[in-house]
């Protein structure tokens, strides 16, 4: 079997496209959210909150020839893959479309503007803004396929629109593929495009925070006083390689991914099951062959709903003990189908500078939740050599990846 390393990443979030721009937002303790006076239109929705990205801007290479066909969440996915790409020194590399690169990436689906379109036809009986590129922006797997388009990606493609767990399970998808031999470089993440639908899903079962007159106080994942999750926008892509194909071209390596698992709740739709949550966390540990003492860090999930919460904390407490912990989301909101890629990426960023942010908003652990060392305040210094990064998401799908720093 392959050993798998990442040699690119990048990303697009609510507070900024670099590592520098974000971790420097974190340590001033900013979020990306924010009231949303464009949803006062919708009199039915509570929140009013989200996490847009404000300072999108497309490169200039990009035509509309060479856009016609990508709504704003596959813009959103190759962008940031291309951007991933040049990091990793592959943009122009004949491996690309040699068979040997593919994609894996998700979104819990396509472009609102487009379901948009072909909502009007059902219920006004027109076709009047159905177009030739409606469904490639509507359908769940346009950011994969824009991105093979684009880079010309002849391997596998391996789209997933698992919601929450979308881009955490793209990257162990991608990660399988060239541990068994099948690829040599894949592209992997997730992208979500923001849309008061998203927040609407969230809203009509009463999981979403309704601070909306204190935006920068919310979400407050694992709080006592937490009253919902926020929606975020935005995506990333790690560029997974092997590593002897990576090591002979001389690539920067970041991390090197030793464990994946995946698994599924099988009981209920949208209630989280804390022992699935456990057992998925174990597959990661057997795929890594590592023992969960050997766990420094993990990057929770971490939604700032009551269940996800307690299910989560208490699941991670019981299979590996009270470890560090924290949640990005409470500075991006929760990004849906780009979250396990944002927090995979920055999670990777951390461990390589050995300093690890904070939850956001974390004033008085609910202490329902498990017996973890949160880190709350201010970043802390942790020399860490293995760290967890943990999704879940509607429908029971558990992921749990493993990344371990080269020395």
């Amino acid at each position: 079997m392959n050993r798998v390393v990442v040699t690119g990443m990048a990303g697009i979030t609510s507070l900024g496209e670099t590592t520098q721009q974000i971790f420097q937002a974190m340590n001033q303790q900013q979020s990306g959210v924010r009231y949303m006076p464009e949803w006062e239109q919708y009199p039915d929705l509570n929140t009013k909150l989200a996490a847009p990205v404000t300072a999108f801007s497309l490169p200039t290479h990009f035509t509309r020839k060479t856009t016609r066909g990508m709504g704003r969440v596959a813009l959103l996915s190759v962008v940031a893959a291309e951007q991933a790409l040049e990091d990793a020194g592959l943009r122009q590399h004949p491996v690309l479309t040699s068979g040997k690169a593919g994609v894996a990436f998700g979104s819990s689906s396509g472009s609102v503007d487009a379901v948009m379109e072909m909502g009007e036809f059902l219920i006004q009986q027109s076709s009047k803004r159905i177009n030739a590129t409606t469904y490639i922006r509507m359908m769940s797997h346009t950011s994969a396929v824009n991105m093979t388009v684009h880079f010309g990606l002849q391997g596998l493609t391996l789209p997933t629109s698992s919601a929450c767990t979308s881009g955490s399970m793209a990257i162990g998808q991608a990660y399988e593929a060239i541990k068994y031999g099948k690829q040599t470089v894949m592209l992997a993440g997730g992208a979500e495009e923001l849309s008061a639908a998203g927040a609407a899903v969230f809203d009509v079962l009463f999981a979403t925070s309704c601070k909306n007159a204190t935006p920068q106080q919310t979400p407050q994942p694992f709080d006592l006083n937490r009253d919902g999750l926020v929606i975020g926008e935005g995506s990333a892509c790690l560029i997974l390689e092997d590593y002897q194909h990576a090591q002979a071209r001389g690539a920067k390596i970041y991390a090197e991914i030793i464990g994946y698992g995946s698994n599924t709740d099988g009981q209920h739709v949208t209630r989280p099951e804390s022992e699935q949550m456990g057992k998925c966390m174990q597959l990661a540990l057997d795929d890594a062959d590592i023992s969960a003492q050997q766990i420094d860090y993990v990057n929770a999930h971490g939604t700032a709903t009551e269940q996800g919460d307690i299910a989560e904390t208490q699941a991670t407490a019981s299979i590996l003990g009270i470890k560090p912990i924290s949640s990005l989301k409470s500075y991006f909101g929760h990004t849906l189908g780009a979250c396990g890629a944002i927090e995979a990426w920055l999670s990777i960023a951390m461990m390589n500078h050995n300093q690890f942010v904070p939850t956001l908003n974390l004033q008085q652990i609910d202490e329902r939740c498990g017996n973890l060392d949160y880190i709350t305040g201010e970043s802390r210094s942790i020399c860490a050599n293995y760290v967890m990064s943990n999704n879940f998401a509607f429908g029971g799908i558990n992921t749990s990846l493993i990344f371990k720093k080269i020395n």
